[in-house]
């Protein structure tokens, strides 16, 4: 750890920052301004229906979210902690102001201002070796390092759940989670243990008692495992999962919770999907030696109402779906499990995608704007990231698309899933799966929130990803542009062919593990054309995305 160095200038402890530009923290004003860009949204889920029992086990999850608040911004920048102590201290109001975007971003950067500080004596942008690794240390000095290490130490280095350090004499050395986060872990660990002797269901029961024995060993497999096979009225994912935070290699995995209860009736009408999803990978239009010809066991998918998330799930833009592990090995085993958060989708359906149509959207095809399309797309998204390439081989040698596709990776992979998932609904469409009435709707609505998704910034992986594909769908002829009106529309007869096409190409980059043509692809396509940045700057009074504030319904 860096030692601590006190800005007497600006009040402000920061740790680890004096080699770079500093950033002077805007006005109260200015801080109201960016925080109006996130609506403020009661979330609501009622739990009367549980036991006495399952509501001790729900307080004690929502106690371990807490500590994955403490997980993720130690691993975000070593100076978070003593920042947050300090604008905590602040009863101004700009101090109030600051705290209050400080928790938005989960941290001193903003992420709808291409991860620029808000906040003075921190680095002007977000370092994008985040706390995982060295702060001097380059992407040549790790790669020559692992080049020289036997193949298992190989893959602990680039693994999920291990953090970069140096030994007492400079070097480069792994070092695993539950020994560099032991304190936190250890408390994770106790408040998971505690739920677990209090659920009865014996699915939860399991899952919490492994992922409380992985905070402790660092080998996630079982919990992950056990977590796939949950089948709870409470639908609790803690722990180590995505690799956002990590930009210069998207290794490492950061800290999140969710914690939310399953919506039965929801949930009843989703699970058919994947009965489909073999059936998708085999006609997928790549050919057919990158596809998977069994995939793991049939995907759980759940829909679920949010109670209260921890961590990563707080930081930003808010996390609508996900789909999880993002460990390969447990994806070709066990698959991947679909989670659908159905209150955050319909508040920020309501809040942000139909007052984006309304300016965005060609009146003809206004009335084609819906929730439906809108909530069935995103759980085609997630269905998508666990169909296609995955485990490939590169000149010889096996690796998997992760870590052929380095820091692009997830950039990529979000623009792969939301194109293939245009793709695998159209295939539902045209197997009479789904009803034809979707079709047309399912485009216009997409392409509304292109616009949504186009606001996050493309800084960010979800954003960068849609400027690709509204690029090449433009390109295409898919979508168009009326100048007298300044507003866009679907070419119908043109959609399908441009959406099968965008798939082939960006899964057939991801099979042939060809990172090059990724990167070229994203920084050709990834690009706002001027159509485009005129109709986001028609939007800037529309809030970016919702804030959540939890409210619970315990009469």
């Amino acid at each position: 750890m860096k030692p601590i160095i006190i800005l007497l200038t600006t009040g402000v402890l920061c740790m680890g920052c004096t080699n770079s530009p500093k950033q002077t923290s805007p006005s109260a004003s200015d801080l109201a301004q960016k925080i109006k860009r996130f609506a403020p949204v009661v979330i609501t889920a009622d739990t009367a229906r549980l036991s006495p029992a399952d509501q001790h086990v729900l307080s004690k999850l929502v106690a371990a979210a807490k500590i994955m608040d403490t997980l993720y911004l130690v691993q975000g920048w070593e100076g978070n902690l003593t920042m947050l102590k300090t604008l905590e201290a602040d009863g101004s109001t700009e101090g109030r102001e600051r705290l209050h975007y400080f928790h938005i971003n989960m941290g001193p950067w903003s992420r709808l201002d291409e991860n620029k500080a808000f906040i003075s004596g921190t680095p002007v942008v977000k370092p994008p070796q985040a706390n995982y690794y060295p702060e001097k240390m380059t992407k040549e000095e790790f790669n020559e390092w692992i080049s020289r290490l036997p193949e298992a130490e190989q893959k602990k280095a680039t693994g999920f759940f291990t953090t970069i350090r140096r030994d007492a004499n400079g070097k480069l050395k792994a070092v695993p989670y539950n020994e560099e986060y032991h304190d936190l872990l250890m408390r994770a660990s106790s408040l998971l243990s505690e739920a677990a002797a209090l659920a009865a269901n014996p699915t939860l029961r399991s899952f919490l008692e492994k992922r409380a024995a992985a905070f402790l060993s660092n080998d996630y497999y079982d919990s992950d495992v056990a977590w796939m096979d949950l089948d709870s009225p409470i639908e609790p994912t803690i722990g180590p999962y995505e690799v956002y935070m990590d930009e210069l290699f998207n290794y490492k995995a950061a800290f999140e919770a969710f914690i939310a209860l399953r919506n039965n009736e929801e949930t009843s009408k989703l699970t058919k999907f994947s009965g489909f999803l073999q059936e998708i990978e085999n006609n997928l239009p790549i050919a057919d030696q990158y596809k998977n010809p069994k995939l793991g066991a049939m995907a759980p998918i759940r829909v679920v109402d949010q109670v209260a998330i921890g961590g990563e799930a707080k930081a930003g833009v808010q996390t609508a779906a996900f789909n999880l592990p993002n460990d390969e090995h447990v994806v070709a085993e066990k698959g991947s499990k679909r989670v659908m958060l159905y209150n955050v989708q319909r508040a920020k359906f309501e809040k942000i995608l139909k007052p984006i149509a309304d300016l965005a959207i060609d009146a003809k095809q206004l009335p084609l704007i819906a929730f439906e399309p809108f909530f069935t797309h995103i759980l085609a998204h997630e269905l998508m990231h666990g169909l296609g390439p995955h485990s490939i081989v590169v000149s010889g040698k096996k690796t998997t698309v992760r870590q052929a596709m380095k820091e692009i990776g997830s950039a990529f992979e979000e623009a792969k899933a939301d194109v293939a998932g245009l793709f695998a609904l159209q295939f539902l469409i045209d197997k009479g799966a789904i009803s034809k009435e979707m079709e047309n709707q399912m485009y216009v609505t997409f392409l509304a929130s292109a616009f949504r998704s186009l606001r996050f910034g493309i800084a960010e992986a979800h954003g960068r990803g849609m400027a690709l594909q509204l690029s090449y769908l433009l390109k295409e002829g898919a979508f168009s542009y009326n100048e007298e009106t300044g507003r866009f529309s679907v070419n119908f007869d043109q959609v399908k062919r441009a959406v099968r096409k965008l798939t082939n190409e960006m899964m057939t980059i991801q099979a042939q593990g060809n990172y090059e043509k990724a990167k070229e692809m994203l920084n050709r396509m990834a690009v706002l054309e001027p159509s485009v940045q005129r109709t986001l700057d028609k939007l800037t009074s529309i809030p970016v995305d919702i804030e959540p504030v939890t409210s619970l319904n315990q009469e």
